[in-house]
């Protein structure tokens, strides 16, 4: 089972890695931190600076993250990114690449149904970030209720390989609603389960500007304490 998982988790890597160096630098699109069903559109990018931050002394546990995310859009099914981000604390300041892909495998556009399957994998910087690269995989599916004003549930799985015994869970639950309110305004939440570093719920509202910005504001309530709560507050680009 161990050799059969380590297999995969490589088979994963390497294949992210060629896709990365063919696709260009590229991220996932999310609803706020889980990923969603939806891709970017064809030989299109979607570059977000992110800012989050728990507003503390740095002794008590605050800190600030700043980050960026970029999604290139390979054709209407799929869709592959590299993200990166950077933690102050006060002490260490640990910095991490993220790798991801994401394919579409359904969607249905008049019954509002779609499915997607992905993965990212976490590679440290430097030694503050005290972790080796490893992975996730994951899949979802959604579903858009017209009738309630364009309402969008969104449900799945994710399963973390290569990790530390000490990282927590390792595998989990990804829920998330998204509901327009008036015109380009929509509130967005979601949750990722399990006690580890994705583990964390979030809401918050989001406001496109024309057909090319977006910005989002909100806050994270983390699964193991208060400690880990935070500010957010994205914006992104289109082009």
């Amino acid at each position: 089972m161990f050799r059969s998982r380590q297999f995969i988790y490589r088979f994963f890597l390497s294949g992210l890695m060629l896709l990365i160096a063919g696709a260009s630098a590229s991220a996932q699109s999310t609803i706020f931190n889980i990923p969603s069903t939806d891709v970017q559109s064809p030989k299109k990018f979607y570059v977000e600076a992110n800012f989050i931050a728990h507003f503390d002394k740095y002794s008590l546990g605050g800190f600030q993250t700043y980050g960026y995310r970029t999604v290139y859009g390979v054709n209407r099914k799929f869709e592959a990114g590299v993200n990166f981000f950077y933690t102050r604390n006060g002490t260490d300041s640990p910095k991490e690449v993220q790798f991801n892909a994401k394919y579409q495998v359904y969607n249905n556009e008049k019954h509002g149904v779609a499915a997607s399957v992905g993965g990212w994998t976490f590679t440290p910087v430097n030694r503050s970030s005290n972790r080796k690269t490893y992975g996730m995989v994951y899949a979802n599916g959604s579903k858009r209720f017209n009738r309630v004003n364009g309402l969008r549930l969104t449900g799945g799985f994710y399963q973390l390989l290569g990790v530390e015994r000490d990282s927590g869970s390792k595998k989990g639950w990804i829920v998330g609603i998204e509901q327009p309110i008036k015109g380009k305004l929509s509130f967005a939440a979601d949750w990722f389960t399990g006690k580890n570093r994705f583990g964390y719920a979030a809401a918050g509202l989001s406001y496109t500007f024309g057909k090319r910005h977006y910005v989002l504001l909100g806050y994270n309530w983390g699964n193991a304490g208060r400690g880990n709560n935070g500010f957010a507050a994205f914006y992104g680009l289109t082009f």
